[in-house]
């Protein structure tokens, strides 16, 4: 029985919610056990890869197929919330998971952070560390071991990103590299070199204009074709796998019909008629492997889809063979998948559910059990081990067909660490995380926090399943729904989000949140550490929280100091000889499993000179950000207006109007709101209209002269900044800006500049990523009746989250365009201004 274990969970998704699969699916995965092929797809970031020919792979060709992507996409925009950064990627990474689950692959990932758009690939490699970056592409090489590598980019500048190049670029290196016993030494303690036999650039048109069907050197395979077995073409499942890109709005419609990919061979051993060429992909390229062809071959011809648990002697038969052929990673994926089918064919369905979904350790849990056979097949509950929590169970109970075995346990958690996404535990750099456990690097996602180890009997033979520990409710709309259980600190301090502004030398309230997971047993104290020169009132606070579950609100008074300063003030919770200073973010939306980030409890405090104009400002939500936070800690008072709202009697009581980022791609009904809104600038009012994308505009009527949107942009977020127009009021009133106001910001400058303008707007600024030519389109203002139209394609979204004083300071500029105004006082009734119709889509 124990040789077993060393096999049985070898296994990308061992974190995956178990759902069932029906007997077409075990059929398909019967089949796959006689194929001993595998492919790694490569590309840059979540997106990049190719849906399609990763579900033909894994579903048509039953290759072993995985996805490896260089970053999470943590640098990208989000269309559909304010999350960018750290925890964008964190979202990303669950669409990759989800889209996974549904093509058929597996999933890998390096430590590159995803830093943003990058123009050359010598900055990527640079930012990223080549040879960290090349290193963690040949563990991954030397761990999945791919027959052929499959590159989504050329090496070249063809590939249209940095990172694009780089993914390319270190595939090649790693070809030639991953299976010499001197490069990399240190990896070969745990793996062994390994040579892939081709690798190949999925080209296409959008890199080779004139590739077709006869283009020499280019191997032309048809995965549009239909898996009767699944009821859906490889292109429609691609584009279920495609659509779970949610967060960058990659909804994808399903096609039907031939649908030719391309490869060009990049490096290896060249192929005529398919990928796999000289790559023998059956059980005798192992040792000893020869005896498993029949006995599989045999369970696929007295499979009964509708009496599935009579093949499973067949699968224990196909086990025992596999457990005699030699050691690899063939062996070690067979018997996965084989222990799978058992799982499949019996029906076997086994949950653990903890009454919390955090736990402090030392907690002790409740459990609840649910196991149960859905087959006559003869099978056994023999034992429970936990797996960072205290359960050992011997309980020889049988398991008849159909009927649940339920219990209880109250059980003690072990686990001293902290359940946060691993690449996230340690502060990073701008283009590398930071992973002091070699044996993580490659994984998707951290493993359950906690896992209950069962072991069965079925027909006298043993199995084994890992099944974690998780939360379940029922919601009224949506049914059952599960997430994770984490193992957390027994107390949360919670600091407000993002970056509190300091306008003056005048205190604000700073507000912290004790959160108890567990049930504290001793009063404890909370200070706040401070940056030099700041102070608080009172010094520190007691506090005593008793239950679980239980908050207090306690408040400091922060006093800043009286010259410009920017440092983190950070909150630690005293009790006994324990420091908590870890807060707590969830992630919750519909399309993944709820996420939770435990960072330190540390709030960006920033002491600047700031001015404004106005009192109350209205907010249009576009594809996400958080652009009204920024504007509350201005001093302002927000209307987040819905689309309703914005008419002419609501409009005269705001200030300025500012339109979040990408709304003129995401708003549906923006075609039909910009009547209004340029009435209202038209009558005195300032309109500030963050950037938009070139693709899928609903109105190419969003100002009040002409604007022609590009694709500028300027990555290098410290590039120079220089003043055309230095009398202009939107660099001088009621803020002096001054080249000094653009340093210390983050990731880029902007992004989706206009590159042509009406002559009626003017340019304030100009910049430009060195080595190109001025880009003058990142602000433009234009006077339209009695009041400014403002377009903006710098990266405000960016730099106030983050608490860049600059950005903050030419922000407040644009919005207290044309004041002092008494806010309060009614504007005038504009002259009519027939709205704006809304651009037809093509698609």
């Amino acid at each position: 029985m124990r040789l077993l274990i060393i096999f049985l969970f070898i296994s990308v998704h061992a974190w995956a919610q178990y759902k069932q699969p029906h007997a077409s699916q075990i059929l398909l995965k019967l089949k796959k056990l006689n194929f001993l092929g595998s492919v790694l797809y490569v590309a840059a970031h979540p997106d990049d890869e190719n849906t399609r020919v990763i579900a033909w792979l894994a579903n048509e060709r039953l290759a072993t197929t995985a996805y490896l992507s260089l970053t999470r996409g943590d640098g990208g925009q989000n269309l559909i919330g304010p999350e960018i950064r750290d925890e964008l990627g964190l979202i990303r990474t669950e669409e990759l998971l989800a889209a996974r689950k549904i093509d058929g692959g597996e999933q890998f990932f390096t430590r590159a952070n995803d830093f943003g758009f990058s123009k050359n690939v010598n900055e990527t490699l640079s930012i990223w560390g080549k040879n960290e970056i090349l290193g963690d592409v040949v563990r991954i090489f030397r761990q999945f071991q791919p027959d052929v590598v499959i590159n989504r980019f050329p090496p070249n500048e063809r590939a249209g990103h940095g990172h694009h190049t780089a993914s390319a670029v270190l595939s090649l290196e790693a070809f030639d590299l991953s299976g010499s016993g001197s490069s990399y030494p240190e990896q070969l303690k745990l793996m062994k070199p390994w040579q892939p036999v081709r690798i190949y650039l999925n080209t296409g048109r959008f890199f080779n204009n004139t590739v077709n069907e006869q283009t020499p050197g280019v191997m032309v395979i048809n995965v549009g074709g239909y898996n009767t077995l699944l009821g859906q073409s490889y292109a429609e499942i691609a584009a279920v796998s495609r659509s779970q890109h949610k967060s960058q709005g990659f909804g994808s419609p399903g096609r039907r019909g031939n649908a030719n990919e391309f490869f060009e061979l990049a490096k290896g051993k060249p192929a005529e008629k398919d990928i796999f060429d000289g790559v023998n992909t059956t059980w005798t390229r192992v040792k000893g492997g020869e005896k498993v062809i029949p006995l599989v071959e045999k369970a696929m011809r007295d499979f009964n889809p509708e009496l599935p648990y009579q093949i499973v002697p067949h699968l224990l038969s196909i086990r025992k063979a596999i457990l005699q052929v030699e050691e690899g990673v063939w062996k070690q994926r067979k018997i996965k998948e084989v222990n799978e089918l058992i799982r499949d064919c019996i029906g076997l369905f086994a949950e653990v559910t903890a009454s919390r979904y955090w736990i402090s350790p030392g907690d002790r849990a409740e459990l609840n059990f649910e196991i149960i056979n859905r087959s006559p097949a003869r099978v056994q509950l023999l034992t429970l081990r936990g797996q960072g929590i205290r359960v050992d169970t011997s309980l020889n109970r049988s398991l008849e067909n159909n009927e649940a075995l339920l219990f209880k346990s109250r059980s003690l958690v072990v686990r001293t660490d902290y359940s946060s996404p691993y690449w996230l535990r340690e502060p990073h750099e701008q283009g590398l995380f930071s992973v002091s456990d070699v044996g993580l690097i490659g994984k998707p996602k951290n493993d359950p926090a906690l896992q209950i180890l069962m072991v069965f009997n079925v027909l006298g033979e043993p199995l084994e399943l890992e099944v974690p520990v998780q939360f379940k409710w029922t919601d009224p709309v949506k049914g059952e729904i599960y997430r994770p259980v984490e193992v957390t600190p027994q107390v949360f301090v919670n600091l407000p989000n993002g970056t509190v502004v300091f306008p003056s030398e005048e205190a604000r309230q700073i507000h912290v949140i004790l959160k108890t997971v567990s049930a504290v047993n001793q009063p404890g104290r909370l200070r706040l550490e401070l940056p030099s020169g700041w102070r608080c009132e009172p010094e520190e606070q007691p506090f005593e929280l008793k239950a679980a579950g239980e908050e207090q609100v306690k408040t400091f008074i922060v006093y800043p100091p009286s010259i410009p300063s920017v440092g983190t003030l950070r909150a630690i919770a005293q009790i006994g000889n324990t420091s908590n200073n870890l807060s707590v973010k969830t992630i919750a939306y519909d399309h993944i499993p709820i996420q939770t980030l435990m960072p330190p409890a540390a709030l960006k405090v920033v002491r600047i000179d700031l001015k404004k104009e106005g009192r109350r400002i209205g907010y249009i939500r576009g594809a996400g950000d958080d652009i009204p936070a920024a504007l509350r800690n201005m001093g302002y008072e927000v209307w987040e207006m819905r689309n309703e709202e914005v008419n002419k009697d609501n409009l005269k009581t705001l200030d300025a109007v500012v339109i979040g980022v990408r709304a003129v791609n995401t708003n549906e009904r923006i075609g039909f709101l910009m009547g209004e809104l340029l009435d209202y600038v038209h009558n005195g009012g300032t309109l500030v209209m963050q950037y938009n994308t070139t693709a899928d505009l609903e109105t190419d009527r969003f100002s009040p002269y002409p604007i022609s949107l590009s694709r500028d942009r300027v990555t290098e977020e410290d590039a120079e900044v220089r003043i055309l127009l230095p009398q202009h009021p939107v660099l001088n009133f009621p803020n002096k800006i001054t080249t000094e106001d653009f340093s210390g910001w983050v990731q880029e400058r902007g992004l989706y500049f206009p590159g042509s303008w009406d002559s009626r707007f003017e340019a304030p600024l100009s910049m430009n990523d060195k080595g190109e030519s001025p880009k003058n389109g990142s602000l433009l203002v234009a006077a339209y009746g009695k009041g400014y139209f403002v377009y903006t394609g710098l990266s405000f979204f960016r730099q106030l989250p983050e608490g860049v004083p600059g950005a903050y300071r030419l922000f407040a500029n644009l919005v207290s365009l044309g004041k002092p105004l008494n806010s309060e006082t009614p504007l005038v009734e504009p002259p009519s201004v027939q709205p704006n119709k809304r651009k037809k889509k093509t698609k």
